[in-house]
């Protein structure tokens, strides 16, 4: 019956709000100017009359089922809805044969399928013949990455549209329609309903969701940012360990340190906590930040890393995050420099363009008479006894040239290292030309 309702234009009057509030037009559908304003690339399709397989890829609550829908309707195709949490190969099937029927008397299918990334790979593939011969138009919505959930022969048939979380604005706009819609304000003041909107994280439906419950409400007392937020439960913020956004967070905390912004850092390392990220995964991270991104041009970095492991360790939640973030802090405000990560990597190249050459002989172990009388060990100074500190002899192989991995650039306390190590270059210098 809700279908016949839709079809028509027509809700029933006991709809949820949100879907009472469904755009009737894609004019009407908010936060997703980029796509489907003057000169998107949604409404350029609709104004040819003629629709491209295509996959709607976004966060819950922004319009991918409303889109498709609308689509259907200013096109003139027929309209139907399978959802891959539901349907199985039976119901693809039948899917497939009505719409095969349909275009035998002249009347196109656009076929929506619902979390689309829930079928597995053959059920993928299973659309392939059907999208190549025009026997429905695929519209898959999806709030996982295409490129990681979908079979690549699938993406290559369709245009991946990405939709955008609504903004403040885009959801203050739905709530002036919920509020024409219902004939009443929403009993909540200004900074309440800043509040609502921020709870709904980019979310219409959600939004609408919670703002029916408000509208149950009496008018007076208008509530404030407190009564709100014990009127409803907050939402728990979208993220999931195993999913891109496990990806993209973390990569945002670790680029905010490299980038020395403490204040990003921590909003980031919050958003992660928030989600329910696994705090010790986050102290390992905060370790390999202190060794590939700072190094040697503060050292102490690594020892704050680890002791921000053992705290949480020894403390855990909540108190123990503090030690978390007290290293994300350090971290950020560290100099940065990637002289030994650098220097690391080519030294290993270098290990394994040169095989198993032995070290010069007067830098071998010469535990044996055997080895000494061949030379081991023979020669060797030891450079803390010298004069200068630095004996200046070669270490590398004897079929090596010599080699510099590590060229720090003076960050930090990389400063001083820099200035012994020039010292020490123009010392092997000048002894190398005093043995020559």
């Amino acid at each position: 019956m809700t279908d016949l309702f839709e079809a028509s234009g027509i809700h029933p009057p006991d709809a949820p709000l949100a879907d009472r509030l469904r755009p009737a037009t894609l004019d009407e559908v908010v936060g997703q100017d980029h796509l489907l304003g003057e000169g998107g690339p949604i409404r350029r399709m609709v104004e040819a009359g003629r629709l491209g397989s295509m996959i709607l890829w976004g966060p819950p609550g922004t319009g991918k089922t409303t889109i498709a829908r609308l689509l259907a309707r200013a096109a003139g195709y027929q309209y139907q809805q399978i959802s891959a949490v539901f349907s199985g190969v039976a119901d693809l099937k039948k899917a497939f044969e009505q719409a095969r029927v349909r275009r035998a008397a002249g009347q196109s299918t656009l076929l929506f399928v619902d979390e689309i990334h829930r079928f597995n790979r053959a059920q993928q593939d299973g659309f392939l013949p059907f999208v190549e011969e025009g026997v429905i138009t695929l519209v898959g919505a999806t709030t996982e990455n295409p490129s990681f959930e979908l079979n690549g022969a699938l993406l290559s048939r369709s245009q991946v549209f990405v939709l955008k979380r609504l903004d403040d604005a885009a959801l203050d706009q739905l709530l002036t329609r919920a509020e024409a819609q219902e004939g009443q304000a929403l009993p909540l003041t200004p900074e309440a309903r800043h509040a609502l909107t921020a709870l709904a994280d980019g979310d219409g439906r959600y939004l609408l969701t919670m703002a029916e419950t408000l509208f149950a409400l009496p008018a007076e007392p208008v509530l404030d940012v407190q009564a709100l937020a014990g009127t409803l439960q907050r939402r728990a913020p979208a993220y999931d360990k195993s999913r891109e956004e496990h990806y993209n967070l973390i990569s945002a905390l670790h680029k905010s340190v490299r980038g020395s912004d403490p204040d990003a850092a921590l909003y980031w390392l919050a958003r992660m906590l928030n989600g329910g990220e696994d705090p010790l995964y986050l102290a390992r991270r905060i370790v390999r930040m202190a060794v590939e991104d700072i190094g040697e041009a503060d050292p102490l970095s690594i020892m704050v890393a680890n002791a921000a492991k053992d705290t949480y360790d020894f403390l855990g939640s909540p108190e123990g995050e503090l030690a978390l973030a007290q290293a994300v802090v350090h971290l950020a405000t560290a100099p940065k420099s990637v002289a030994v990560y650098e220097a690391f990597k080519a030294a290993k190249k270098a290990a394994a363009e040169t095989g198993s050459l032995m070290p010069p002989a007067h830098i071998r172990n010469a535990p044996t008479r055997l080895m000494k009388q061949l030379g081991y060990g023979k020669g060797y100074q030891y450079d803390p006894s010298t004069e200068e500190g630095f004996s200046g002899a070669n270490f590398f192989p004897d079929e090596m040239e010599r080699r510099t991995f590590y060229s720090p650039r003076g960050e930090g306390h990389e400063e001083k290292i820099k200035a012994r190590l020039e010292r020490w270059a123009q010392m092997r210098a000048e002894m190398q030309s005093k043995a020559e």
